[in-house]
């Protein structure tokens, strides 16, 4: 299963850049791209909350993103001769490309920094500017299929294409963190139902991050132990709310669990990030996740929406305190019913969770 791919590099009409990662070699990929964009205009921003001690990212131009466009009109689908998107080959496995609406962007406008208020002395209005990456990662040129329906050899060039992007963008200058995810689902909020994940490179440790790093830096302190690895033996005792387990990997409802159906995926050997998994590990993950996710859609009988994303180490923060894990959750609580976040959680951050974590591990370890 191990992913033998070939990646190509190159530029898009607009200057961004797109890379192919094909799983056969020798496929030409010098097709131009004939989508004659102009270069958008990025001026996100950081602010800085002193109160919580947390950044947020202001980025108004997405405002005028694409949203929910027919099938017809999907810009993550490969070209046709009458229709460029942002692909510009006609097929491919695995595609990663620069966000045309990103987030964070590491060519801001010129002079953005230059608009932003001194952040020196004791200003409570400290912003700086959004420095960073945001890459778009098309996990199939198939527009009418989910990550779910893979081929245990696609997801496995999607673990290369993820490994490869996080070894990359965090060598780049200014980025202390690489958070690679899926949304799936329009109850998610999703505005491209064509099979994708994105991709962001933070100019900061995010404060959930940063908080776990806190916690396993303080109990190494107190027991010499990693608290991620305390966790997985535990809960591997217990039972109880483990979804499924193979040689090299655990997946497990937290104890905690915030969310009505939410699962962890670690591998048993501490590792901090992707780029630390070895050959075993990679061979033994696609089939390991697909069998997940499947349970996901398998407790209703239909496409549980879901948001998965890699807990990985911060680039230079606490890197060996950190334990690589997956986490996939759900905001469907019922058949018809979604969680919200409403007061205690989006208020307070306090949540309240509809469903008992022993209660979805069952009806996840149920489900086909």
């Amino acid at each position: 299963m191990m992913a033998r791919v070939t990646r190509t590099a190159i530029r898009l009409a607009d200057g961004r850049e797109l890379l192919y990662f094909d799983e056969k070699p020798g496929i030409d990929r010098s097709r131009p791209d004939r989508w004659d964009l102009a270069a958008t205009r990025t001026a996100s921003e950081i602010r800085y909350d002193m109160l919580v001690d947390q950044w947020v990212v202001i980025a108004s131009h997405r405002q005028t993103r694409t949203h929910l466009p027919p099938t017809t009109e999907c810009p993550l689908c490969p070209s046709t001769p009458d229709r460029p998107t942002e692909i510009p080959a006609d097929d491919y496995d695995v595609v990663v490309f620069e966000n045309r609406f990103p987030s964070l962007s590491h060519g801001l406008e010129p002079g953005v920094g230059d608009l932003l208020e001194d952040s020196t002395g004791d200003s409570p209005f400290v912003r700086r500017p959004g420095v960073g990456r945001c890459e778009v990662v098309c996990f199939t040129a198939d527009h009418d299929t989910s990550f779910a329906h893979l081929a245990p050899e696609r997801v496995a060039t999607v673990l290369a294409a993820w490994t490869d992007r996080t070894r990359e963008l965090s060598a780049l200058p200014g980025v202390e963190h690489v958070f690679a995810f899926e949304n799936r689902g329009e109850e998610i909020g999703v505005t491209l139902s064509h099979p994708h994940g994105q991709i962001y490179a933070y100019p900061f440790v995010p404060p959930r991050t940063m908080r776990m790093i806190a916690t396993a830096e303080r109990h190494r302190a107190a027991t010499g132990r990693c608290v991620f690895c305390l966790v997985i033996a535990a809960e591997e005792a217990a039972r109880v709310r483990v979804v499924t387990r193979a040689s090299r990997w655990l997946a497990i409802v937290p104890h905690a669990a915030r969310w009505p159906f939410e699962v962890h995926l670690y591998p048993r050997r501490h590792v901090p990030d992707l780029t630390a998994l070895d050959e075993a590990e990679r061979e033994e993950f696609p089939e390991f996740y697909l069998d997940v996710l499947r349970r996901f859609d398998g407790i209703f009988g239909t496409r549980m929406p879901y948001i998965a994303g890699w807990q990985q180490a911060p680039v230079h923060v606490g890197h060996n305190l950190a334990h690589l894990f997956l986490q996939v959750f759900s905001i469907r609580r019922a058949p018809t019913k979604l969680k919200y976040l409403a007061g205690s959680e989006s208020a307070m951050g306090v949540f309240i969770n509809d469903v008992a974590p022993e209660r979805a591990a069952e009806l996840l370890r149920d489900a086909h």
